[in-house]
């Protein structure tokens, strides 16, 4: 009876920090707005959503996609026609984008999840260049020109999103959910089968677990929480072009992703955060962005093997955090 006594008060201690630190987390992205400039935190924020969606896919079902960006910028489309085109409100323009998104997802995983390893991502990378050359021809994306001057509209018909803290304050607010929707995605009994998926896909089918389907599921959950990310981008920014569905966009997710750490939830945050920041420093530099950041990346790939978040889990500073919390 005592130790059960003393389980719970160790567990309502440690739910007490983790609470006190998310708390802290959200109070600083409140407060963001007052001292940096809230356009450039709302990119960091959509590209962290992005990155997140994309480790999903790849650290916790092991599953390397280099189409994401067909979510992504599918999305950024078809919210922005929505918006503009049809005339609905920026929150169902966001989740016509997250549909879209999700029917993407459904298709492209479909047919790359009947193939393994390089092949299966060499399928998505070829799916996903046909998506950017349809957005090429068809007559809603205006080819090259892209859709522009996309209106931000009022959400749910009240708050108007031209104020750019009433912006920034929705964009914080999908963010935070998304970010929810993932960590209990993850934590949940399918995000435990991913994970057995990812470690031993043969013992997974031998515990009588239809692996086709988990990971088909786990794609378009991914396909669709990078659409949310697009259609939020497409908003903050007013424009959709081909720029979000190239392949060098789902080269960039990558980047971030193992920048952060594969298969920490924050990992791709922190990923997305150091990106987007050396691209907007390094803007009005006469150095080249994609140099340093690729400097960077060999930096990290040669001392930190798992990522910078994922060396700091792996460290001994790591270990005595999570030694401490699990007491």
């Amino acid at each position: 009876m005592q130790q059960a006594t003393a389980t719970a008060a160790a567990k309502r201690k440690r739910w007490n920090a983790e609470t006190i630190l998310i708390l802290i987390g959200v109070v600083a992205l409140v407060l963001a707005p007052l001292h940096f400039y809230p356009v450039f935190l709302m990119k960091v924020m959509c590209f962290a959503l992005f990155a997140c969606a994309f480790n999903l896919l790849l650290g916790y079902t092991g599953i390397l996609s280099f189409g994401h960006a067909a979510f992504f910028g599918g999305a950024a489309y078809f919210t922005a026609h929505a918006v503009k085109e049809w005339g609905l409100t920026p929150e169902l323009g966001v989740l016509v984008g997250v549909i879209g998104a999700a029917f993407l997802g459904l298709v492209i995983g479909f047919l790359a999840i009947r193939r393994q390893g390089i092949y299966s991502t060499m399928i998505t990378l070829a799916l996903s260049q046909m998506f950017f050359f349809f957005c090429v021809q068809a007559p809603f994306t205006h080819g090259e020109d892209g859709i522009q001057g996309i209106p931000r509209g009022h959400l749910f018909g009240l708050i108007d999103l031209k104020e750019p803290l009433h912006m920034y304050f929705f964009v914080l607010s999908v963010f935070l959910l998304g970010m929810l929707a993932i960590w209990r995605i993850v934590n949940s009994p399918f995000g435990m089968i991913l994970k057995s998926i990812r470690e031993n896909e043969n013992r997974a089918i031998s515990l009588g677990y239809s692996v086709t389907r988990y990971k088909l599921g786990a794609f378009v959950m991914s396909a669709a929480l990078a659409g949310l990310a697009g259609g939020l981008k497409a908003l903050v920014f007013q424009f959709a072009t081909l720029t979000d569905v190239s392949w060098q966009m789902s080269g960039e997710v990558v980047l971030m992703t193992l920048l952060g750490g594969i298969g920490t939830l924050v990992g791709p945050v922190f990923g997305a955060a150091l990106v987007t920041t050396l691209g907007n420093y390094f803007a009005t530099s006469e150095l080249p962005v994609t140099l340093v950041t690729g400097i960077i990346f060999m930096v990290c790939v040669l001392i930190f093997r798992r990522g910078i978040i994922g060396e700091l889990y792996a460290s001994r500073l790591g270990r005595k955090i999570e030694h401490a919390r699990d007491e």
